[in-house]
C-alpha cells in the first residue's frame, strides 16, 4: 500500500496486503473452490437456485460452496441478479448459479429479477428449487413448479429451514408438489446438506475429463463505480445480452456478476461489481457485504474500469473510488459514462474538473461513452489493452541506470542537511503494477521522487499503471 506521500516504503516491495473478505469458518460439507481454478478447465455441469424471496436461497448457496460468498441478509430481495459460483462435491466440479427471488406476477425491478431467475433456469443442466418448510407450499411455489415443468430441467426440492428432528415432519408436506421426495435441510446449519448434494450430483451429467488446460486464462475485468453510473448497462452491451439487472433505482446489483466476453478477437472475464457508496466500515447490512465483494473483485482483477457519470460533477465518492483502485495496484481505465447527456457547457466544467481533481491520475487512459446507446464502446478494448501493457512493463536494469544517470546530472536532488543525496543504483524488482527501488546515500524527498516518476512516464511509457517507488538509504558503515 502506498504512503501518504504517493509512494511505497522498501518494506512494501514483497507484496500487497488484502482487500478480501476475511473466511469465516462455516463448517461446511461442500468444499468450495476460488473462481481462478475453473478459469482454464472448460464448461462445467450447471445447477440454478431458485424459489421464491427469503427462503434461504444465497444461504444454502454459501453452504454448498464452504465459504460465504452470496450476499446474505435477514430481509427478502437481497439477490437481484444470476450470480454464478464454483463447487467441488465428492471430487465432482459444477457451476451453482444464485437468482433473486421468484414471484411470478412481480412488477418493476421485481420482474426485471424474475426474468434473471428464468433465464438461469434455461441455462441450466438441473435445477435446485428451495422452499421453505416451515411455511409449506405457498400459492408461488406451486406457481414456481409449473414454470419448472415446462422447462423440462431435472429439478431436486430442497425443504430448508429444518433445523431439528422435530420440524422434519414439516419437510414430508412439500410432497405435494409433486417433484418428488423433499430433501430436508438446514442452510444455516448445514444439517441434511450431504444427502441434497449427491441429490444434485445425480441430477447433473457428467463434467468432461478431456479438456485441453490452456496457459493462462481470460484477462480479468473489474467495473467499479457508484451506484447507478451504468456498470450493469455496460456489461449488457457488451455481452449483448441482459446479463445483469438494470433498473433506475441505485444499488441494484448487490453480488459481483461476472461473464466471459468475446471483444476485439479476445475473450475477456468482465466482473460488474455492486455500486461503492461509502467505505466499508460505514455501511451496514447487505451493503457493507457488497463493498467486500466489490474490493475481493477488484483484487482478484488485473485492470478496473471506473465508470465516472459524465452528466454531473465529480464527486468525492468518485475520487475515493480511482484511489483505491491506484492503491490495490491494479491498472486503471476511466469511462465516462451517459455521454449522450452532456452538453457543450458541461463538456467544458469536466475539462476543468479533470484538470482539478484528477491530476494524480493523468496517466490512466480516458474514454467517453454511452452504455446504453453503445456509443464509442468499441474504444473499451483498446483502452484496456493500453493499460494493461503499461501495467506488465519492464524497465531492463542498464537502460534505467543509464537514464536515471543522465536525470541526476541535469537535476539533483535538493540537498538535505547540508549534503546531497546521491542516488547509487537502481532497479525494477517487479512488474503488475512496476515497483522500482533506488539505492541512496540519503533521503529523497517526496517532491524528488515524484519528480523521478514523471519523467519515469515520460521515457518509458506506463499508461495506466500506478508506479511505486521506494528508496532504501545506503547504511553508514561504523568505526573499528
Amino acid at each position: 500500500m502506498t504512503g501518504s506521500d504517493g509512494f511505497a516504503p522498501a518494506e512494501s516491495l514483497d507484496g500487497f496486503g488484502s482487500l478480501g473478505d476475511p473466511v469465516d469458518d462455516y463448517s461446511a460439507y461442500a468444499v468450495g473452490l476460488d473462481s481462478d481454478e475453473f478459469d482454464d478447465v472448460g464448461p462445467m455441469p450447471v445447477l440454478a437456485v431458485v424459489g421464491r424471496p427469503n427462503v434461504g436461497k444465497s444461504t444454502l448457496v454459501n453452504r454448498i460452496l464452504g465459504r460465504r460468498e452470496a450476499v446474505v441478509e435477514d430481509r427478502p430481495g437481497v439477490t437481484r441478479d444470476r450470480v454464478a459460483y464454483d463447487a467441488i462435491w465428492n471430487g465432482r466440479r459444477f457451476t451453482v448459479v444464485d437468482t433473486g427471488g421468484w414471484e411470478p406476477d412481480a412488477q418493476g425491478l421485481q420482474a426485471r429479477v424474475k426474468e434473471q431467475a428464468e433465464i438461469a433456469v434455461g441455462m441450466a443442466d438441473a435445477v435446485l428449487l428451495v422452499v421453505d418448510a416451515g411455511v409449506g407450499a405457498t400459492d408461488t411455489d406451486e406457481a414456481v413448479v409449473k414454470v419448472l415443468r415446462k422447462a423440462g430441467k431435472p429439478v431436486v426440492l430442497a425443504a430448508n429451514k429444518v433445523d431439528d428432528a422435530r420440524t422434519e415432519a414439516d419437510a414430508a408436506g412439500l410432497w405435494s408438489l409433486g417433484l418428488g421426495e423433499p430433501y430436508a435441510v438446514s442452510a444455516l446449519h448445514g444439517r441434511g446438506s450431504g444427502d441434497l448434494l449427491d441429490a444434485v450430483l445425480a441430477a447433473l451429467p457428467e463434467a468432461p475429463h478431456d479438456v485441453d488446460r490452456a496457459p493462462g486464462g481470460p484477462r480479468r475485468v473489474a467495473l467499479l463505480g457508484k451506484p447507478n453510473v451504468g456498470k450493469s448497462s455496460l456489461l449488457n452491451k457488451v455481452t449483448g445480452e441482459d446479463r445483469s439487472v438494470v433498473h433506475e433505482v441505485a444499488g441494484t446489483t448487490v453480488d459481483p456478476v461476472d461473464e466471459l466476453v468475446e471483444l476485439g478477437g479476445k475473450t475477456w472475464r468482465f466482473v460488474d461489481t455492486a455500486g461503492i457508496r461509502r467505505r466499508a466500515h460505514e455501511a451496514s447490512g447487505a451493503e457493507y457485504y457488497a463493498v467486500l465483494r466489490t474490493e475481493a473483485a477488484l483484487e482478484k482483477a488485473e485492470v478496473a474500469v471506473v465508470l465516472v457519470d459524465a452528466s454531473e460533477v465529480l464527486s468525492e465518492q468518485d475520487l475515493r473510488i480511482i484511489s483505491m483502485v491506484e492503491e490495490s495496484g491494479r491498472a486503471l481505465v476511466i469511462a465516462y459514462n451517459k455521454w449522450d447527456l452532456v452538453d457543450e457547457d458541461r463538456r467544458y466544467y469536466l475539462d476543468r474538473e479533470i484538470e482539478r481533481d484528477l491530476v494524480r491520475v493523468t496517466w490512466a487512459p480516458r474514454i467517453n461513452l454511452s452504455a446504453r446507446t453503445g456509443w464509442h464502446a468499441d474504444r473499451l478494448v483498446p483502452a484496456i489493452e493500453t493499460a494493461l501493457e503499461g501495467w506488465e512493463t519492464r524497465v531492463p536494469t542498464a537502460r534505467l541506470n543509464a537514464f536515471l544517470g543522465q536525470l541526476v546530472s541535469a537535476t539533483p536532488p535538493p540537498v538535505r542537511s547540508g549534503k546531497q543525496p546521491k542516488i547509487l543504483f537502481a532497479t525494477q524488482p517487479s512488474t503488475r503494477p512496476p515497483k522500482f527501488v533506488l539505492f541512496a546515500s540519503g533521503f529523497l524527498e517526496a517532491s524528488y521522487r515524484r519528480f523521478i516518476e514523471r519523467r519515469l512516464r515520460e521515457e518509458f511509457g506506463f499508461a495506466g499503471s500506478p508506479i511505486e517507488i521506494s528508496v532504501r538509504v545506503r547504511e553508514k558503515r561504523g568505526k573499528g
